[in-house]
């Protein structure tokens, strides 16, 4: 099992996020605001947004393995009635995939957001063919809730996303 540390980011952390980030597989799996390629100035306004952002409306870490930012999650507030409910996203490094990181990235974050926000509800919509990433979901306790068929545009495709949700007391 990969050891990892989740911690704040800082601006430091852009070359080694240009560098992991700069994958299609990972790209492809995310919304058109992650861009590929990824860019050093792309890690830069990223880093950049996590540090002067954190805990105002989100908490965002670092994933960190050897030494490196090799990855990111993140739990967003929602707003007006969505106010009570936040949104999960995460990214890892490709070598790092299948080793068990982001399910335990994921149960860590969701209890610091649940300790630190007003929150009930922490969701989560990856696209429906990313089976990695459900399966992240559903070991670290979320509930799949259901599949919005044909919801999203990415790379000139229509695809269906799945809506999956740990609530404070399943934690």
């Amino acid at each position: 099992m990969t050891d990892f540390t989740l911690r704040p980011w800082k601006m430091e952390d852009a070359p080694s996020v240009a560098r992991v980030a700069d994958n299609p597989f990972i790209a492809q799996n995310l919304r058109d605001v992650f861009p590929h390629p990824y860019t050093l100035a792309d890690a830069l306004e990223f880093v950049g947004s996590c540090v002067r952002s954190d805990g105002r409306g989100q908490l965002t870490r670092a994933i960190e393995i050897n030494g490196e930012a090799a990855g990111s999650i993140g739990v967003f507030l929602g707003s007006d009635v969505y106010r009570r409910s936040a949104e999960l996203g995460y990214w890892l490094a490709e070598p790092y995939w299948g080793q068990g990181v982001m399910t335990r990235a994921v149960r860590a974050v969701c209890a610091e957001a649940f300790e630190r926000f007003d929150i009930v509800r922490i969701f989560a919509e990856p696209f429906a063919g990313n089976a990695g990433s459900r399966r992240v979901l559903e070991k670290a306790g979320f509930t799949y809730e259901g599949t919005m068929r044909n919801g999203a545009y990415k790379n000139g495709a229509v695809l269906s996303y799945c809506l999956y949700s740990l609530l404070r007391e399943e934690l």
